[in-house]
């Protein structure tokens, strides 16, 4: 872990602890329990949004090389567990999954190609789904400098999600190989045919139109069954609020949580934008924080059985090449 990540690490647990002491431990945990049923019914649906998202990757990749789709799921639920669970970025996760994949048999220019095209998707469908939220908030009249925030973040996210997808064109190829030859000179063979694969896999997914567009859709019905979270909750809790008001909530948090996707686990940030958020709605602050802390609650339920799958599969790797041996071994005698 870098020393820049932990710092900001430390300073979201300060900021979740902060936010606790300054609600009230108290008021949170009634909150809470009044939740009460519900808590499962959010690790339900938390469940089925992580397997649609593995649905959403799994259709990205080319027919002829197609992992099962049980693969893409088991390996998306690692995804999010690791970028939830441990101190890193919250793109370490999707780095994670790549090795995953490629340690389940699937080529590293594939493995890498398809995570990048598929983070790239989702983010688009993230923003889309933040200027629906938007959209209907301002169909409501509420809160215009909540509006001028978030219309912020659009707009910064706009030019970052560009210079993500020309990064992976023939340009960005180029650049890479550029920089790559100052850091490593006469050893820049070594990597240009990494490089090389990689972008040729890139390529073939991003001409399967096709492809794409579905990936793109069913990304968007995992972010509004997500939103399902928002209103369950709410709805526990005992506030009248309709699927439109959660749609709202939730679409605007996950633009948050992406602009601090440098944040681990978005540690303080989900917290705080819960309670901005939640304040137009009515739903005070210890509601918002409680809400906050009940949907972390499927990242420990999901992930961490995710990750010790992942230690698990790493070690089976680490211990093939030692059986193979001994294997020879035993042969030859």
């Amino acid at each position: 872990m870098g020393f820049l990540v932990k710092v900001v690490w430390i300073a979201g647990v300060a900021a979740v602890i902060g936010l606790i002491l300054w609600t009230g431990a108290d008021p949170i945990r009634q909150a809470v329990e009044a939740a009460g049923w519900a808590v499962a019914g959010v690790v339900l649906l938390r469940g089925a949004a992580v397997a649609v998202a593995g649905i959403g990757w799994f259709v990205l990749f080319p027919s002829a090389d197609r992992p099962a789709a049980p693969t893409c799921i088991l390996i998306r639920f690692l995804r999010e567990g690791a970028n939830a669970l441990l101190p890193m970025t919250q793109v370490g996760g999707d780095v994670i999954g790549a090795r995953a994949l490629t340690l389940r048999g699937a080529p590293a220019s594939l493995s890498g190609a398809s995570v990048i095209v598929d983070v790239l998707v989702q983010a688009v469908t993230q923003l889309l789904f933040a200027a629906i939220g938007v959209v209907i908030l301002a169909s409501m009249n509420r809160a215009s400098e909540i509006r001028s925030a978030i219309a912020a973040v659009i707009a910064v996210g706009i030019p970052a999600l560009l210079g993500f997808y020309f990064v992976q064109r023939p340009f960005g190829q180029q650049l890479i190989k550029a920089i790559i030859a100052r850091v490593v000179g006469e050893r820049q063979w070594l990597s240009f045919g990494a490089i090389d694969a990689l972008y040729a896999r890139l390529g073939s997914i991003y001409a399967n139109r096709s492809s794409l567009l579905s990936a793109a859709a069913v990304h968007m019905t995992g972010w509004f069954l997500g939103a399902l979270e928002v209103w369950l909750l709410l709805a526990a809790m005992g506030f009248r609020s309709g699927y439109l008001e959660a749609v709202v909530i939730e679409s605007l948090l996950q633009a948050i949580r992406g602009a601090a996707f440098a944040v681990p686990g978005a540690l303080g940030a989900q917290e705080g934008g819960l309670i901005a958020i939640c304040a137009l709605f009515g739903v005070p602050a210890n509601a918002a924080l409680a809400m906050s802390l009940i949907k972390r609650v499927p990242d420990l339920v999901f992930g961490a059985p995710s990750l010790i799958g992942w230690q698990m599969l790493e070690g089976s790797a680490l211990l093939a090449p030692v059986s193979v041996a001994r294997g020879r071994q035993a042969s030859e005698r």
